[in-house]
């Protein structure tokens, strides 16, 4: 019950907080004013056009209102349904993630239980972590030649590095009694790596991936921005070009929202998976 009860405030305060913060935003933007009569110079050099400026909340809530209405719509090009830019974002997050998935954590387990492999792969972790993902994004366009394609591997590269740290962290932290019982009782390595290895390390490689997620969502949106044609990064980027603020803070909101869904969900995952000794 004090559980549910702190839970309670909690929501009601984030409410507040929110509508207190829409009021003040709200309040905070200046009416537009009528214009009078133009002279003839000003109506050649547009001065009777009312000047670009942050949207307030109203508007925005009207053009949410309107894009989730009817987000799957297909005008051609570049006029698609938020609901279709955001599906082919996270359809290219997800393909790059799983294949970063499907090689760090193998590899990751080899780190993990081998000084060897650690040593001789550790500089080339070091060395290839720090660079910025969009840095390769010039090679991947020159070297594969596809903007589809391209944004995936720049999502692969982000991905990678935090599951495959995670991974060889959590695999190398397994109490070493663990092992040697598994030893004793004659299983082979590949046995011991899921029966007793993985189940230990399992809330530290879901750590990893909990971070590669939200690092991936955050990347492709910029990437979308460089590579053009389709996307939430496209749809930004676009809407800038068209000098509308709001489907600018719109789609703001729309990328803060699937990336609370996607950390929600691996998060979900993380809680399903524990570990007792």
């Amino acid at each position: 019950m004090p559980l549910l009860s702190l839970n309670l405030r909690a929501a009601i305060l984030s409410v507040s907080l929110l509508i207190v913060g829409l009021l003040i935003w709200e309040a905070a933007i200046p009416a537009q004013k009528a214009v009078g009569e133009l002279t003839e110079y000003e109506l050649l050099t547009g001065g009777g056009q009312p000047k670009a400026g942050v949207p307030p909340p109203s508007q925005v809530m009207a053009k949410a209102w309107e894009q989730l209405s009817d987000p799957f719509y297909d005008a051609g090009p570049n006029d698609k349904g938020i609901g279709i830019q955001i599906g082919y974002s996270i359809y290219r997050v997800l393909v790059g993630y799983a294949l970063a998935a499907a090689i760090a954590i193998p590899l990751g387990f080899l780190i993990g239980m081998s000084p060897l492999a650690y040593k001789a792969l550790n500089p080339f972790i070091q060395v290839l972590r720090p660079i910025s993902p969009l840095a390769w994004m010039p090679l991947a366009l020159f070297v594969i030649q596809d903007s589809e394609a391209s944004a995936i591997f720049v999502i692969f590269i982000c991905s990678i590095w935090p599951m495959l740290i995670n991974t060889a962290f959590g695999v190398a932290g397994v109490r070493e009694d663990w092992v040697n019982v598994a030893r004793t009782h004659e299983l082979n390595p590949l046995r011991t790596a899921f029966s007793v290895i993985l189940p230990a390390a399992a809330p530290t490689i879901l750590t990893g991936m909990r971070i590669s997620i939200g690092i991936a969502w955050l990347v492709i949106v910029a990437a979308e921005m460089l590579v053009g044609g389709t996307g939430i990064g496209y749809y930004v980027w676009n809407e800038w070009n068209n000098l509308d603020l709001t489907s600018v803070i719109f789609s703001i909101l729309m990328i803060g929202l699937v990336g609370m869904v996607l950390d929600a969900a691996l998060g979900f995952v993380q809680r399903a998976v524990s570990y007792v000794e």
